[in-house]
């Protein structure tokens, strides 16, 4: 076993102790220098930190056994583990209160070096939001930004989709042992993810999805990043979670702005009366991160999200404008044009077919943004 094995090895099992927190394990870390004088360490010595006497028995007696499948899962194509006090632990995950103390990564393990962003938001967003989330990726992508999400429904989904589209590089920080694709429905996509980018976890192999997983996860998908998109998101959105942590890291927040009637643009408008940045066009966030960055080269795409209408017939023309860019059903339509329920539904299916509206839930409509080539 060579000594970076070795030292993986004893990380593991300090990993493993279920009582010993990421906090304890930064402690113990940089008291000791490395997880195998941990090992070595008397009780005395462990004493001397206030380390709990169940943790301390932990270390002094290893369980050994317990490791064994993460060590097994390691041998495999393209499996990797990255620990706290390697040199090859991201440099601005590292600097946070709580870095976790183990990082099973499977894909590229480059990628967690590269300016990242996150991007975040509802799980059941509404059309625009997943077309927003997708474009914005697909744009920044093509800027050589690697974008970080959670692989969730959603907002999640659409961006890890829209920077894979452009041949981009993506992470995926999952709340599961990396043995395991939650939600199942992304098995795919995890595995197109894999090829170019990574899919990363804190959890152990065999970790299952359980709720309280991922809230602490979302401290990992801010952490790995210069900065944090909020797509769309209620008050109560778990993506409003990531954004604070995003805060609390130093990071900045960019915000897009949405209806006033669409509760899932709460949670944005929310974060920008708190100081986060609006943002319309990928511009708006490249801009930023290359003041921030500094020296570090961020080549900006034109590729933005934004409107732009060919001709129209007249008639599918007002109605296109009198939808606007809120969420509008037929009766809506049929109340601000001088067309009957059935002109409306036959109009809607050419301009859904035609590429300028997708129908939404409840019986809804949406603008499509057009975008430049």
């Amino acid at each position: 076993m060579s000594a970076n094995e070795n030292s993986i090895k004893y990380s593991l099992a300090l990993n493993r102790i279920t009582s010993l927190g990421p906090q304890t394990y930064k402690l113990l870390i940089n008291h000791f220098k490395d997880s195998p004088s941990v090992f070595r360490a008397s009780g005395q010595d462990l004493d001397k930190l206030n380390i709990n006497k169940n943790i301390q028995q932990k270390i002094l007696n290893p369980e050994w056994d317990s490791i064994q499948t993460d060590l097994e899962w390691l041998t495999l194509e393209k499996n990797f583990i990255v620990t706290l006090e390697s040199d090859q632990y991201p440099t601005l995950l590292k600097a946070i209160d709580n870095p976790p103390p183990v990082l099973y990564i499977h894909g590229n393990p480059e990628c967690i070096h590269s300016i990242q962003l996150a991007i975040v938001g509802s799980r059941t967003p509404s059309a625009t939001g997943k077309e927003n989330a997708f474009r914005f990726a697909q744009s920044l992508a093509q800027s050589a930004i690697t974008i970080t999400s959670g692989l969730a429904y959603g907002i999640d989904g659409a961006a890890h989709s829209g920077a894979l589209h452009v041949g981009g590089s993506t992470i995926a920080v999952m709340g599961s042992g990396l043995d395991r694709v939650y939600p199942g429905n992304h098995k795919a996509l995890a595995h197109q993810i894999a090829e170019s980018g990574a899919l990363v976890s804190e959890f152990p192999i065999n970790t299952p999805p359980v709720a309280e997983n991922f809230p602490r996860r979302n401290r990992i998908i801010s952490g790995l990043s210069t900065g944090c998109l909020v797509v769309e998101a209620a008050l109560k959105s778990g993506s409003l979670i990531t954004a604070h942590h995003a805060l609390e890291q130093g990071r900045e927040v960019f915000a897009l702005p949405g209806s006033i009637h669409n509760p899932l643009a709460k949670g944005c408008h929310r974060l920008i009366k708190d100081g986060a940045k609006l943002v319309e066009t990928s511009a708006d966030i490249i801009e930023e991160l290359g003041n921030l960055l500094g020296a570090q080269k961020i080549n900006a795409s034109t590729d933005d999200p934004v409107d732009v209408e060919p001709a129209l017939a007249a008639d599918h023309k007002l109605v296109l404008d009198q939808m606007g860019y809120d969420r509008a059903s037929i009766d809506m339509l049929v109340s601000r044009t001088p067309y009957n329920a059935e002109e409306i539904s036959s109009m809607l299916l050419i301009l859904e077919l035609d590429g300028k509206i997708k129908s939404d839930r409840g019986g809804y409509y949406v603008r499509i943004p057009q975008q430049l080539n």
